[in-house]
């Protein structure tokens, strides 16, 4: 009922009739959470909210919903797990310059002139710098231990490793100042630290969503 009432609000404080809710780590909630879900969507539903939910969770997400199908709890799927969306890691050096440019143009506070590479790098950032035309370093210093360590199927980086290599850069290797850009040995050295190819070993792909 709390949760009815809190996406009402929601809803009516944005001047909605629609509502995204999104539910992370589905794979771990149980029968009643998932009655409880549809419970919402029904009460919502009568109040002309429409309820999209997006459930994303580990690989035993799809068969919680195959088990649901066999065993006739139709409703539940047919209000919270229609389609099934499987969740990409970065590809190719494309994506790479995608997510860097969100680093340079990215504002934080909003409406400010502070990108985060601006943040961690202001002087080299004034000069000029931007991390999105180191875009194809990093794709190769992703693509040499991924070879390297004959691991399975094409390269597709996880935005947990992206985002720690990148990090490790700004935070902890990169020396500000005018004119600085970083050395391809230094991107290599950041996505050794990132642990992508120890979490290849141990994992493989991740994450899907259903909705």
């Amino acid at each position: 009922m709390r949760l009815t009432l809190r996406i009402r609000q929601a809803a009516s404080c944005a001047g909605s009739g629609v509502v995204l809710l999104f539910c992370d780590e589905a794979q771990r909630y149980n029968d009643n959470e998932y009655e409880w879900l549809r419970d919402v969507h029904d009460a919502l539903d009568r109040q002309q909210i429409k309820l999209f939910t997006f459930l994303v969770g580990q690989q035993e997400l799809l068969g919680q919903k195959h088990a649901m199908q066999v065993a006739g709890k139709t409703q539940i799927v047919a209000r919270l797990m229609v389609e099934e969306l499987v969740f990409s890691g970065i590809r190719n050096a494309h994506d790479v310059a995608t997510c860097l440019n969100g680093y340079d143009h990215t504002a934080y506070p909003e409406e400010s002139d502070w990108s985060f590479s601006r943040f961690y790098v202001p002087r080299a950032f004034n000069s000029g710098f931007r991390l999105v035309n180191d875009a194809d370093t990093l794709w190769r210093a992703f693509e040499a231990p991924h070879h390297k360590a004959n691991l399975p199927g094409e390269l597709e980086v996880p935005m947990e490793s992206f985002t720690r290599a990148v990090e490790i850069v700004l935070k902890d290797e990169l020396r500000d100042g005018r004119g600085y850009r970083p050395d391809e040995v230094l991107w290599e050295h950041a996505v050794r630290q990132c642990g992508y190819v120890q979490s290849r070993h141990a994992t493989g792909r991740v994450l899907v969503a259903a909705a």
